[in-house]
């Protein structure tokens, strides 16, 4: 079957090619999914292979071409009220979303959306102009799921020595409820950076780490390769890194028959150190605006 898309390290994939596969992803997961299995799911009907989803966006070596695209072309789904999402970052198709069945439709809605946003951006330039007293708003030219302190705090992650990185992740494990935490990286441990306790009601299993400070993709090469370590040692691993996981390497962690292995990419390690204030603090910012056009009305 011919692709309705390509990544490569320059050029703009075709969008409304991936806003189509975007909507068989979902009819072919129930109508719903969350972020990762809608990205895996395109990336499997695709064939996009691990060295297309190796491609990264320029200045942010942590962002894949192909999910950055991909939430775009969410992002024009949604604005083409095809799909919806929730707060919790699981998309599902609309009534409307559901009967899309070809490009000619999907590019309608590009092309529908892409003239909004232009006659939108034009009335916010008029506006800025006439009344420059007024606060305006900038206009959004990102995914509406791109978190730009995701970025920063991964660049952060990124300079930090590699012993450091390693002392974090044991105090991410110890907040989560790990006991008896050990960082072993300097050991030559067949890529085993630590070892730790989680116990589950009456239950503990001994769980060994691995966290690497990554750019770019990690490919399933990888997760063999730690597996291979874990061989006659334990049931279970877990592999923590600022990059993130192909499709492929999501696929070989949870491989029938072989030791399990949770994975954790530098999305949902940022979520965990600002759910568990590792270096990371919310805070709420009042806005004032002055609406100068009421004064005039007094």
């Amino acid at each position: 079957m011919k692709r309705r898309f390509e990544i490569d390290a320059e050029s703009l994939p075709d969008l409304p090619g991936m806003m189509l596969v975007t909507v068989e992803a979902l009819k072919d997961l129930g109508g719903s999914a969350t972020i990762q299995e809608l990205d895996e799911k395109v990336i499997e009907l695709e064939g996009v292979t691990e060295a297309e989803q190796a491609f990264t966006m320029p200045g942010d070596g942590n962002r894949p071409r192909v999910n950055y695209y991909l939430a775009w072309a969410r992002t024009y789904l949604k604005r083409g009220n095809a799909l919806v999402n929730s707060s919790r970052g699981v998309w599902a198709l609309t009534k409307s979303g559901a009967v899309i069945r070809s490009f000619d439709e999907t590019r309608a809605i590009y092309e529908q959306v892409s003239l909004e946003e232009r006659e939108r951006a034009r009335a916010k330039r008029q506006a800025a102009k006439a009344a420059e007293t007024d606060a305006v708003e900038p206009v959004d030219d990102s995914p509406e799921e791109t978190k730009d302190w995701k970025s920063s705090l991964l660049a952060v992650l990124g300079k930090m020595p590699p012993d450091a990185f390693e002392r974090l992740s044991q105090r991410l494990l110890r907040e989560a409820g790990f006991t008896k935490v050990e960082v072993r990286g300097k050991s030559g441990d067949g890529g085993i950076d630590g070892v730790g306790v989680l116990r589950v009601n009456l239950v503990s299993f001994q769980i060994y780490f691995q966290c690497k400070r990554w750019k770019g993709s990690v490919s399933s090469k990888e997760i063999r390769d730690f597996r291979g370590a874990l061989q006659g040692r334990a049931d279970k691993g877990l592999f923590i890194t600022t990059g993130h996981f192909t499709s492929q390497a999501s696929d070989e962690a949870t491989r029938d028959g072989a030791i399990a292995i949770d994975l954790i990419d530098g999305d949902r390690l940022c979520d965990l150190l600002k759910e568990n204030h590792l270096g990371v603090e919310t805070e709420m910012i009042e806005r004032v605006r002055v609406q100068s056009d009421w004064f005039e009305r007094i």
